[in-house]
């Protein structure tokens, strides 16, 4: 849900000519570039949840959650064989043997290569192609057929993380076995569909963490569904309509160790560039609703303009001049 940031005025009541005595520290009227942020919660995760599912026979290991796989580590294991994996965009959808040609047979070799076996990267599974899976399921204490069947790997795009486990030591390895995800931390967040200019793709957000800190990210998707919030009047939808948007962490040991967290994305609004300003609490309100800042003792009358990052552009007074700031 969109989070306001309220910004509170002190109004003091002062004569038009005749400030307080001077008794707070003062800063110079600085000329600046300001920009105006909207703040929207949003959730901390990692990217590209997923489900595994196993073949046949019984579960006999499981991966502890939170644990990285890497290629041609095991992701479980079922009857006591390890089942590895490897990396690729085409699944495994029929039994492997020499003869048979496609991508998913380009997948293997490509993995097997990378694993360190010799053999030439085609689309070809030839006598050479099984001679290499031999010695992998040889490594992997499997019976070495030389060929490979569906539930014999797991393929996914690359390294992966065990969010949670959905099977148990001695079931069935023919269901869900485990949610997992990639090792990509990223924020999303569903911004309200008028404010949706707000995200642009490769558009830069300030993250703030649970415990206050910050941190940067850019915004890598942006979706093209708006869904309604469930408000319980009738009526409401289209007015309460989001859309997702995802945003990658640009430092994500930022984040640390926290798996899932609520966190405020700060997306840039308005730019007012060479404006000049002063600290908020530096306005002085006046009894006619205008706003003043004190210049040495004396109040002089000022117009306000873009509130952002405890800044507001003003206008009345000259670059340079020191003007009081109350203490904390």
């Amino acid at each position: 849900m969109r989070r306001l940031v309220a910004v509170t005025l002190v109004l003091t009541a002062c004569t038009p000519t005749q400030a307080a005595t001077p008794s707070f520290p003062t800063t110079p009227v600085v000329r600046t570039d300001l920009v105006s942020r909207t703040n929207v919660d949003g959730t901390l995760g990692y990217a590209g949840r997923t489900t595994v599912a196993g073949g046949s026979g019984i579960v006999t290991w499981l991966p502890a959650e939170g644990r990285i796989i890497r290629l041609g580590q095991r992701v479980y294991a079922a009857d006591g064989h390890a089942v590895p994996l490897i990396y690729g965009r085409t699944p495994l959808w029929r039994t492997l043997s020499v003869g048979v040609r496609g991508r998913d047979v380009r997948v293997v070799e490509r993995n097997l290569a990378a694993l360190g076996y010799s053999l030439v990267v085609d689309d070809r599974f030839t006598w050479a192609t099984a001679q290499a899976v031999k010695a992998w399921q040889r490594h992997l204490g499997r019976p070495q057929t030389g060929t490979l069947t569906p539930s014999d790997t797991v393929v996914e795009p690359g390294p992966i993380r065990v969010a949670s486990r959905a099977a148990r030591l001695g079931g069935p390895a023919s269901g869900p076995l485990l949610t997992v995800t990639g090792l990509k931390r990223q924020v999303v967040v569903d911004i309200p569909v008028d404010q949706q200019q707000l995200a642009v793709k490769g558009g830069k957000v300030t993250i703030t963490l649970p415990g206050g800190k910050t941190t940067t990210g850019h915004v890598t998707t942006i979706g093209t569904v708006a869904k309604a919030a469930t408000t319980g009047q009738t009526g409401q939808g289209t007015e309460t309509a989001t859309i997702a948007v995802t945003i990658t962490l640009d430092h994500p040991r930022v984040a640390g160790r926290l798996v899932a967290a609520p966190v405020t994305a700060g997306f840039a609004g308005a730019v007012h560039k060479g404006v000049l300003a002063v600290p908020v609490e530096a306005l002085l309100g006046q009894a006619d609703g205008t706003f003043a800042v004190n210049v040495a003792g004396r109040l002089v009358p000022v117009e306000i303009g873009l509130f952002a990052g405890g800044l507001v552009e003003v206008t009345g007074v000259a670059e340079g001049t020191r003007v009081q700031v109350p203490k904390p």
